[in-house]
């Protein structure tokens, strides 16, 4: 049976930090998790949809999480509208990051999920947590942000570690 994941990158905010420093350090923890879920697999592995009829793999969510980084922190946070999304448009099914894979390469996919995360930290850096993004007359601050990117990365790390589980027997949080 494979080994737990755990990694030393992958540390939980200490409970008495500063509200700011929770929340990116929650965030962190869960873009580590995704990560490290991913790690140790080929890249057909990364593309396996284990889990039928479902489209979630595992390269898809990394994908998918590219995106979601991008709306939130570049689009809506940093108001950078004429930023396009890395896999989907106006045309495309909004489920297009997850599927088709098969001309996917899970490098630069990873490369884009990363680039993602560092504009989305850029874009957070000079904001504080009150400040206001928006869209369609719908304003949301970088606290609400952070508590929705931290939501959105723990539930597909839950989606995450059953793939793993599926695909080789591997568990951990």
């Amino acid at each position: 049976m494979p080994a737990e994941l755990s990694d030393s990158r992958r540390t939980e905010p200490g409970g008495r930090l500063p509200e700011r420093e929770m929340l990116e350090g929650w965030l962190e923890f869960y873009r580590i998790t995704l990560l490290l879920k991913c790690e140790g697999l080929t890249a057909d592995e990364l593309r396996m949809q284990p889990i039928p009829p479902s489209k979630l793999s595992l390269h898809g969510l990394v994908r998918h999480l590219a995106e979601v980084e991008h709306q939130w922190f570049v689009q809506i946070l940093a108001g950078q509208w004429n930023e396009p999304f890395p896999y989907s448009s106006e045309d495309s099914d909004e489920d297009a990051a997850f599927a088709p894979l098969e001309s996917a390469r899970w490098e630069e996919d990873r490369g884009v999920w990363e680039q993602a995360c560092e504009r989305s930290r850029e874009s957070a850096c000079h904001a504080a947590l009150d400040d206001l993004g928006g869209i369609e007359g719908h304003e949301v601050s970088l606290r609400w942000i952070y508590s929705h990117m931290i939501e959105e990365y723990a539930r597909h790390c839950g989606h995450a570690d059953l793939i793993r589980e599926s695909i080789d027997g591997a568990v951990g949080y």
